[in-house]
């Protein structure tokens, strides 16, 4: 009646750890947690959630599906993903933020 309700144990989507749902971090992988509109999200385990970089992830989860669209080898993946940040940098270093969504 006034929400959903969250699970009572989640899982770690990096270790596999069971655990309960107040001692897990939310993992939000469009990388806005406070837009909760029809959003399931996932969890961390508090040394997991530790580890992750907390830098903001603008448009890596795209970037990533646009890499990922074909199949690839995983060194090919790796060089697409490194070409592509490097162009995005290079670009911000210019002040060209026209890649910003």
């Amino acid at each position: 009646m006034w929400g959903r309700r969250d699970p009572k144990e989640v899982t770690c989507i990096a270790c596999g750890a069971s655990l309960d749902r107040p001692d897990a971090r939310e993992y939000d992988k469009e990388g806005d947690r406070w837009e909760r509109r029809e959003k399931e999200f996932e969890y961390l385990c508090k040394p997991c959630h530790r580890e992750l970089c907390h830098q903001p992830r603008r448009g890596l989860e795209s970037l990533l599906a646009d890499i990922e669209a074909e199949s690839v080898p995983a060194g090919r993946f790796v060089e697409r993903y490194y070409d592509a940040v490097k162009d995005d940098c290079e670009a911000e270093e210019r002040g060209d933020r026209s890649g910003d969504a």
